[in-house]
Order: C-alpha cells, then structure tokens, then sequence
C-alpha cells in the first residue's frame, strides 16, 4: 500500500512541476547585477542531528559553486542546540569562509527552537532582504500554532522558507509542511543516508536565492525529481530577486 501511494504521488508531482515550469519559463528573472542573493541556512544542532551536521559540512560548499554565473551569494549560518543555545555568524561569500563554522560546531542535546529561527529571520531581513531561508532539522517540540503564526509573520515580508527535513516523523512533518506554504516556500523530505541528493537540493535553494524563479527553473530542469520538486513548490507569485 506504501509503494501505490507514491506512486501515484510521484506521477501528480510530475505534472504539476511541468506545469510550474511551463508558467516560471516565461516569467524573466529579476536580479541587479550587482545585488549578491542573501540564504540564511539554518539547522538543528541538537544531538540526534550529528551524522547529518557531518554530512552537510563536507557538501555545503556546492552552493557556493553554483551561483559563481549568478551574481554570487552571501550565506549565514544560524543554528541551535543544548540548553536555549542560539548563534549565528557573520554573512559569509565564500565556502572557505564558511567551512571553519560549521567544522567548530559540536552538536548537543536540547530541545528545537524552529520558531526561534523564524523570528530571527524576520529580524535580519527587516534590516536587509534575504531572498531564501533553508532550515535543515528532523523533529519538533514546540506549539505548532505559534511556529506557524512566526512563519506566517515571515511570509508576509516575502522570506520564502525550504525545509528539509530528515526522516519521518509526523509532527515535524506537518509543521514544516506548514511553514513551507505560508511563507511559498518548498518542503522535501531526505534521507539521511543520500549525501549527494541533500547537496542537490541545497544547490537548488542557492541558486533559487541568487538568480530567482528562472534561475531555479533552468537549473532544475536536468536534475532529480525531488529538485524539480523543489521549483515546483515555489510560487510564482514569490521569491523574484529584488533590485
């Protein structure tokens, strides 16, 4: 019964990203040349992430690489972890310059602050737009109704929200579905096992955040069904790069 209903999920998804694709192909891409896009790749530090924080270090630097044609990008790292730790660094241009962060971070036991990030977001790019937000987490232990009206506050200043999530547990799953919509973002679950399909994905969201819907659209278009997932999530009412 599993293996029908993706089945039939696949076959669906695939309809609507050519559909998606068809709209975003004739919708040109807003970007100054000289306006570097802005991620703010946010992840759950917490002691069951480990093998993934590992993972996301080593294959991070593909973002970087992507946007090279694109205008560039300038990524901060936000995480959480232990007991209400929160930190973020500095905005970075250059995978080099981000590496040393994520290799000092040593995860720890705590509970999610999703909602934490969420804000946070909401205050950076009060201060300057960010073009995309990724969030990188497995599980959550917060109010889901005060994690969706963050989100909702996000969506309403255009701060579209990829999350990814790792494995399968149900409540995570419904509230990241949840902010992926009310904020035109994008939902993907992962298997922490598929190094090389996170690294896809997160190429995806880096040069979605650099060159906007068309940029997304013709990176995507060569690529794995759950990249193409990726465009077909993003509304085409949001996310164009501002001048």
């Amino acid at each position: 019964m599993g293996r029908k209903k993706r089945d039939i999920a696949t076959s669906a998804a695939g309809k609507d990203v050519d559909d998606f694709l068809a709209r975003v192909a004739s919708t040109p891409s807003v970007r100054a040349a000289d306006v570097r896009g802005r991620l703010l790749f946010a992840m759950d530090a917490t002691a069951s992430r480990e093998p993934s924080w590992d993972n996301a270090c080593q294959i991070q630097g593909d973002m970087f690489a992507q946007t090279a044609t694109l205008g560039g990008l300038d990524v901060q790292l936000a995480y959480y972890r232990g007991f209400s730790e929160f930190r973020a660094t500095p905005w970075i241009s250059t995978s080099a310059d981000l590496i040393p962060y994520m290799t000092r971070v040593r995860c720890l036991g705590g509970h999610t602050q999703v909602e934490r990030v969420l804000r946070y977001a909401a205050r950076e790019t009060a201060q300057r737009r960010i073009n995309a937000l990724v969030f990188i987490g497995d599980c959550l232990e917060e109010e889901v109704d005060s994690v969706c009206a963050a989100a909702g506050e996000l969506g309403m200043l255009g701060v579209p929200c990829f999350m990814f999530h790792e494995g399968f547990e149900p409540t995570a799953a419904n509230a990241f579905q949840q902010i992926a919509k009310l904020t035109q973002g994008a939902y993907c679950r992962f298997d922490a096992s598929s190094a090389a399909q996170l690294k896809d994905l997160l190429a995806a969201v880096a040069v979605f955040a650099a060159g906007g819907r068309k940029a997304l659209a013709d990176f995507s278009r060569d690529k794995t069904q759950m990249v193409r997932r990726i465009a077909h999530q993003v509304s085409p009412k949001e996310g164009t790069r501002a001048e």
